[in-house]
């Protein structure tokens, strides 16, 4: 099943994101946890939670991804940052354990000049600290594009992390189409050639959801700037590919372009089209 939505304000709660989406045609959305710049949350409201899952079940509104702020930084040099990161997961994952089969992704942070290898072991604790063996969400790491001391800019480093985690059927990847672009995987010429890399790297039975943004650069311009879908340097034929890949299937899809509402409506129906076109 082609499954798609886009990023969904979370402030009304969970009933009228989930409205927003059917509203759009969407079968899916994206959400920030809490304010995408802080940490400030509100108070969980279990009826709302409840109103949302009897929703959901009613239209096969599934796979929701929850997303950290952007403040999270789990490989900070400074032990309050990583601290932070640390409650303000925890405390989300406990929020998702409300909606069974939720996914969770981060930003896997930036290393500040302490070395990539210690980045990538601060990562991996925080994940061994916060993952338990009865949770219901997937944790997932983003991939990135690479800038400054960026960690995740290649699939090697992200599989050097998930190789340090012991609860491995909770963790996985998110690929975000702009970033791994950016970061200078060329999904515009060898699309094939990048899934078979990361299925070497880091294996397809990992990738769980796909962020799908064109890029207002270049090929390896390390720049994460997101453009609207066929207005950027990727191009909507390369994205008729990417949705209708074969191992790419029962893959989610995530808009997080420029757009409003209606924008993000005018999205999901083109790429409808565009599905096994």
């Amino acid at each position: 099943m082609f499954r798609i939505g886009c990023h969904i304000s979370s402030s009304k709660g969970f009933l009228a994101m989930g409205k927003e989406a059917l509203a759009i045609k969407a079968n899916t959305f994206q959400f920030f946890m809490r304010n995408p710049r802080g940490g400030a949350v509100k108070p969980l409201d279990l009826a709302d939670v409840e109103a949302f899952r009897q929703l959901a079940a009613e239209n096969d509104l599934r796979l929701l991804l929850g997303h950290a702020p952007y403040t999270v930084n789990p490989c900070a040099e400074k032990k309050h940052l990583r601290e932070f990161a640390y409650d303000v997961i925890k405390d989300d994952l406990s929020r998702l354990q409300h909606i069974p089969g939720s996914l969770y992704t981060f930003h896997p942070g930036s290393h500040v000049q302490q070395g990539m290898e210690a980045g990538i072991a601060l990562i991996a604790e925080l994940l061994n600290n916060v993952l338990e063996p009865g949770q219901k969400t997937t944790v997932l790491l983003e991939t990135m594009s690479g800038k400054g001391t960026e960690i995740g800019g290649n699939f090697q480093e992200l599989q050097d992390i998930i190789a340090k985690v012991r609860l491995q059927e909770h963790i996985g990847v998110c690929f975000d189409t702009c970033h791994v672009y950016d970061a200078g995987y060329d999904i515009v010429n060898n699309l094939d050639g990048v899934l078979e890399e990361f299925d070497k790297v880091i294996g397809l039975d990992k990738l769980k959801a796909i962020h799908l943004n064109d890029s207002k650069n270049p090929i390896a311009s390390h720049k994460d700037r997101h453009e609207k879908i066929g207005d950027g340097h990727i191009g909507l034929e390369a994205f008729a590919r990417v949705i209708n890949h074969p191992v790419l299937e029962d893959v989610p899809f995530y808009l997080e372009t420029p757009n409003d509402m209606e924008g993000y409506a005018l999205e999901i129906a083109l790429l409808e089209e565009l599905r096994n076109a």
